[in-house]
Formats: C-alpha cells, structure tokens, sequence
C-alpha cells in the first residue's frame, strides 16, 4: 500500500511538472512568435494606420503598398536575389569546406605546429590592420572592385568558426583516423570519408552561421558595390529605403508632404519579410543538427 501510494504521488508530480512545464514552453513559443506576427501584419497594415494608431496585431487598414513599392521593378529586385543566393551558396559551401579543413588540421595531434598556427588565427581576432588598408588592399592591389567575389573572398573565413569547429572534431576518437591509416586511407580521404560525416552537427551549425553572415550582409556591398547590377538583396533594399526617405523629407519640406503618404514603417516591415522569408523556410530543415551542433563544448557526463 505504501508503495502504491509513493507512485501515485510520483504520478502527480510528473504529471504537474509537465503541465508546468508545457505551459512554459507555449508561453514562450507566444513570446517568441509575436514579434514576427506583429512584423508580418504591418507590412500590410497601411501607413496612415501605423502613424496613427501604432503597431496592431491585426491590420487596422490592409494595403499591399509597401509590397507594391519593393517589387515595383520586379527584375531589379529578382537580380538581386539572384546576387544575394549566389553569393551566400558560394560563400557557405567554399568557407564551410574550408574551415573545416583549417580545424581539422589543427586538432591534429601529430601536426608539430598546431599551437603556433592556431595562435596565429587567434591573434587576428585581437588586432586587424585597420578599415584604410584593408580597403586600399582589396580596391587597390586585389582590384576586386564592382566585381562579384568582393563580396565572397575577404569574408569567405572566420576565426571563430574555425575555433568552434575544432573544439568539435577534437572530440572525435583518435582510433577513428589511426584505423582508417592501417586500412591504407590518405589524410584527405579521411578527412572526407570520416570527419566530415561524424561533424555534421558542428557543419550545419557553421554553416548557418556562415550563410546568415553572408545573406544579411550589405556593409560590403556599400564599400566596393557601385554598379547596380551586382548589389545584393540586403544594400539594394538599404538604397530603396534612403531615396524613399529622402524623397519624403522633399516632399514634406516642400508642402507637398500632406497629399501623397509615402510608406516608412510599413515599408521596413515589408522588407524585412522578403529579406528573412528564403532563411525562415531554410530553418527548418536543419533544426536537428542545429540544436545539436549548439552543445558543442557542453560538459558530458
């Protein structure tokens, strides 16, 4: 009887603790979903109703003006797209591959020099030689200016991703590769054959680090970008949103302000949607080896 009665009491408990604990985690989900809600009914909300009445969680006055404004020169908009995929495919497949080989290298115990080389790459992250030369290097000695590989090339590796990626691989059994050695394997054929399919947690993690870096990214293309056929989804949506501003304060300062709305919150939220929509749909399909890779370094027990 008594010991009945202690599992019915650890039944109770379990089963409060989970009601608890499943409330938490809805809340949280609300939380976390409200802002992007919020952010989705606005860009169809109207202007005028933003201004007036502030942001809703349903749209007072629904418009598609913002949207109209943004895919007005729909190919103008579709090249850059086309630049921004380009340049984050490349850019994810290329420094993924690469950092990936530079932490291999370096959890490598019988490298000599491992602990010089990866000194080396942390030092880079303490000092840099300054915004001026690094300019005058890219424009001037690599003449990389208004051309594609400006915006993939300086920003293809990261050290803190190199460094992430070898605490990962420097947790996979040395016999692995000592066995992989006896059977006649090459490093290189190790390296793909073996590391890199037991790293996909720490890959997929990189990776989407790597591709929202690039994907985001419009500082580079504001240095080295003046031809307009070659700006990324990210600078083109920055330059549409200064000339509309610009093109507003005109028109206010003018008089004219009172007569023609031109959409300034709305317009933001718009962009934000058409800029986050190609990686919120990514997500998803690498959530799992995402969630995994971010126990990279955890304690184990």
């Amino acid at each position: 009887m008594q010991a009945t009665a202690v599992k019915r009491g650890l039944q109770k408990d379990r089963f409060l603790l989970s009601i608890i604990g499943y409330t938490t985690l809805i809340m949280m989900a609300f939380i976390c979903i409200i802002p992007f809600w919020i952010v989705l009914v606005s860009s169809f909300n109207d202007e005028n109703a933003i201004r007036l009445e502030g942001y809703s969680i349903f749209p007072k006055i629904f418009s598609t003006e913002a949207y109209r404004l943004i895919f007005e020169f729909p190919e103008a908009v579709l090249r850059a797209y086309g630049v921004t995929i380009t340049v984050t495919v490349v850019s994810t497949v290329v420094g993924l591959f690469l950092t990936a080989m530079t932490a291999y290298v370096l959890c490598r115990k019988d490298f000599k020099y491992r602990n010089h080389f990866a000194f080396y790459f942390f030092f880079t992250t303490l000092f840099s030689g300054g915004l001026v030369p690094w300019y005058l290097l890219i424009v001037n000695y690599l003449d990389m200016k208004d051309k594609l590989i400006v915006l993939i090339l300086p920003t293809l590796v990261n050290v803190f991703n190199i460094l992430v990626m070898r605490a990962f691989m420097s947790g996979i059994p040395d016999a692995i590769s000592e066995s992989a050695k006896i059977d006649g394997a090459g490093d290189f054929r190790i390296f793909l054959n073996l590391i890199l399919p037991l790293s996909k947690p720490a890959l997929a993690t990189i990776g989407l680090f790597i591709a929202l870096s690039h994907w985001n990214d419009w500082y580079m293309a504001l240095l080295f970008i003046s031809d307009s056929k070659l700006m990324p989804l990210q600078y083109y949506l920055y330059k549409m949103l200064g000339n509309l501003e610009g093109m507003r304060d005109a028109m206010a300062n003018s008089g004219a302000g009172m007569s023609v709305t031109i959409p300034g919150e709305s317009l933001k939220m718009a962009m934000t949607v058409v800029a986050t929509g190609p990686i919120f749909l990514a997500y998803p399909f690498i959530q799992k080896y995402f969630v995994k890779g971010l126990t990279i370094g955890a304690v184990k027990g």
